[in-house]
């Protein structure tokens, strides 16, 4: 199938790029996804605000809203369809949407999170133990940017250390628009299975974690059946990693290329700050999975059908200049965080933020306390980053240490 409208995303393009470019079209732009299936994509700080207030009332997240999906349109094994057909946190609306927010939200309360400080600081540090013995060279993606988000997400909701490498081969694979669909349906399938296999483990044998909190929860009839359980799990271990594992990447990058940045960071222990101006500059998120018009409606003088599937680009927006001025593709950490996105916004602000925002803090600050002159062991430019228009960062982020022999 193809539809005559834009690639999204273009071949030797940047999914930023891209957006970029379709940006001095219009706020909102209809173009196509791979597969051929055509949707909207909201580009602007404004329209992607306005469609995020719409949860709800104008725009829904539920499938069932999309009728390409279900009349033919969209080819049955459209690779994408574990993504936007999942029955999980992030697909539910209205009332749904607050009781499982609410049972889960029960794990990411303040106390909780700071509770996980001396936790998180001594993972931290054990894998900076390993990065220093590996020495000269050693990629911190592997080593660190992925490890460390890994481990707390899978900590916090008792998945075993052996079991976690495939969890992270299984989230590459699904959100990879290079995935094949014969490799996507059978990711997902083996992530279901896995995770229904989890779900009876804690429920034989619980522990101190949040899935077999939600367990009990389901097991005394709050209002939790065992597939919304699993949904639950799918979201929060796949999101609840993935957009951390890029943040740092991307603040270890955008330092890399900012000295002057790193050195007010290292000066004013402006951790904060470099997590902020990341998430601004370089969003984890390149679009969200889709929302779906429920009426005909008009963003940023844009007109949506009824029953179109509309996504947001928060990378795009982070570098709005009508929002940003028109120093917005410069990282800067003094910069004021108005109008940031970042986190979303409406009833959907992410619910894993103050984690997020923990683990990216003492995983920066302590990197460059430890390694001063830490530095990039290849050019900026020639970073490789994940193949995917849902999350994007960097795969590989080697590196010379510094240290003195």
């Amino acid at each position: 199938m193809t539809t005559g409208l834009p690639s999204f995303p273009a071949a030797d393009e940047s999914p930023l790029d891209t957006c970029l470019r379709l940006r001095a079209i219009a706020p909102v732009v209809e173009v196509e996804f791979p597969g051929g299936v055509p949707a909207y994509l909201a580009l602007t700080t404004a329209a992607v605000r306005e469609i995020l207030a719409g949860d709800n009332k104008t725009f829904a997240r539920d499938p069932r809203h999309w009728p390409a999906l279900h009349d033919g349109s969209i080819p049955k094994d459209w690779p994408l369809r574990g993504i936007v057909e999942g029955d999980h946190l992030s697909t539910k609306d209205g009332a749904d949407h607050r009781r499982l927010r609410g049972l889960v939200g029960k794990g990411f309360t303040p106390a909780r999170v700071q509770g996980m400080q001396a936790r998180i600081q001594w993972l931290v540090d054990r894998l900076l133990d390993d990065v220093v013995a590996a020495g000269d060279g050693v990629d911190l993606v592997p080593s660190f940017t992925e490890a460390l988000p890994m481990a707390v997400i899978c900590e916090l909701f008792g998945v075993p250390e052996p079991e976690r490498a495939r969890l992270r081969s299984w989230t590459s694979a699904l959100l990879a628009h290079t995935t094949t669909p014969e490799v996507a349906f059978a990711t997902q399938n083996s992530l279901m299975a896995y995770l229904r296999e989890l779900v009876e483990r804690k429920h034989r044998q619980p522990g101190d974690d949040l899935t077999s909190d939600l367990v009990q929860a389901r097991d005394e009839g709050d209002r939790l059946t065992t597939d919304e359980l699993v949904g639950v799990l799918w979201l929060m271990l796949v999101a609840g990693h993935e957009t951390t594992v890029h943040l740092i990447g991307h603040a270890i990058v955008a330092l890399s290329r900012n000295h002057d940045q790193l050195q007010l960071a290292k000066a004013g222990d402006r951790w904060a700050d470099v997590v902020e101006e990341t998430v601004r500059y370089r969003h984890s998120v390149m679009m969200t999975s889709f929302r779906f018009a429920l009426q005909d409606v008009t963003v940023a003088g844009v007109p949506i059908p009824e029953g179109s599937a509309v996504g947001v680009s928060f990378q795009a927006a982070g570098v709005d200049p009508a929002q940003h001025g028109e120093s917005a593709d410069r990282f800067d950490i003094t910069r004021a965080q108005t109008g940031n996105l970042g986190f979303g916004h409406g009833p959907r602000y992410c619910i894993g933020a103050p984690l997020a925002r923990l683990e990216s803090r003492l995983a920066l600050a302590s990197l460059y306390r430890r390694l001063p002159d830490l530095r990039l062991a290849i050019d900026p430019d020639d970073i490789p980053y994940s193949p995917s228009f849902f999350t994007i960062g960097p795969t590989s982020i080697p590196v010379t240490l510094g240290l003195t022999p």
